[in-house]
């Protein structure tokens, strides 16, 4: 009977500091003073300017956010295939870089509202987009796409042939060095880094593949999310976001927040 009630004992105290940890999420970032972001480099929400800062329009929120917490941030790369377990582990705090809100990720994670629309897209070297101008025309072409991101779930989906790497820049490394056919990454990227005047002026887009929001997660519980929610909205309502929005060019993307 003690071995049972001690079993029962260490349970309920198992599940009231679990419930406790979630309610808290917010005070255990406070009380350590940063909020640990977990990013890759994406241009234009996350990427490193000249000087070797994080610059972006979520880097630039997510500054902002911090800020109105109490408490500094620090960025970390991350490899976006460990994402949940990153954030599970506490090694970060959200996950806030372009982040689709798919099915999966709410399921895992405790998600903002979506701020922002994207889609996957077909990126191939611009000599070759009349070859590749619908889905019917990609197969038979080996993709390279980021490992664990929506691409990869877009070319699965489709049942293209595909390689995965770290990161969407190296799926587009992968098209310019001519080692894949072609890549899958985001719209907003896409914009960003591909075309005339950009690093990669002899790659283009063609077919998108689905559209999408980006949302941030943090911790399952977290009351983290609903805190951001609420700096949504009211840096929405003051201008705020049109300014970062403009800045990084997708302003048409920005969703409108209540």
């Amino acid at each position: 009977m003690k071995r049972i009630l001690s079993v029962l004992i260490a349970l309920v105290l198992v599940l009231s500091m679990t419930a406790f940890a979630e309610a808290s999420d917010m005070a255990y970032v406070q009380e350590k003073g940063v909020l640990v972001v977990g990013i890759t480099d994406f241009e234009p929400m996350d990427y490193k300017d000249e000087n070797g800062e994080w610059i972006g329009f979520d880097a630039d929120v997510a500054v902002a956010f911090a800020e109105s917490l109490g408490v500094a941030v620090e960025f970390v790369e991350i490899d976006w295939d460990n994402k949940v377990l990153e954030l599970d582990s506490q090694a970060i705090d959200c996950v806030w870089n372009g982040m689709t809100l798919t099915a999966e990720v709410t399921e895992a994670m405790e998600c903002s509202v979506a701020y922002c629309n994207n889609a996957q897209i077909v990126i191939v070297p611009a000599d070759k987009a009349d070859e590749y101008s619908t889905i019917e025309s990609l197969a038979g072409l080996n993709f390279a796409v980021e490992a664990g991101s929506a691409g990869e779930a877009e070319a699965e989906a489709n049942g293209f042939a595909y390689t995965p790497v770290k990161a969407q820049a190296d799926a587009l490394m992968e098209v310019a060095a001519g080692t894949s056919d072609a890549a899958i990454i985001d719209s907003l990227m896409a914009a960003a880094m591909v075309g005339e005047g950009t690093g990669y002026e002899a790659l283009t887009y063609t077919v998108p593949l689905n559209s999408e929001e980006y949302g941030v997660g943090f911790r399952k519980g977290s009351d983290l999310a609903a805190a951001l929610n609420d700096f949504f909205a009211a840096a929405y309502a003051d201008g705020s976001m049109a300014v970062w929005a403009e800045t990084y060019g997708i302003t048409a993307a920005l969703i409108p927040q209540a």
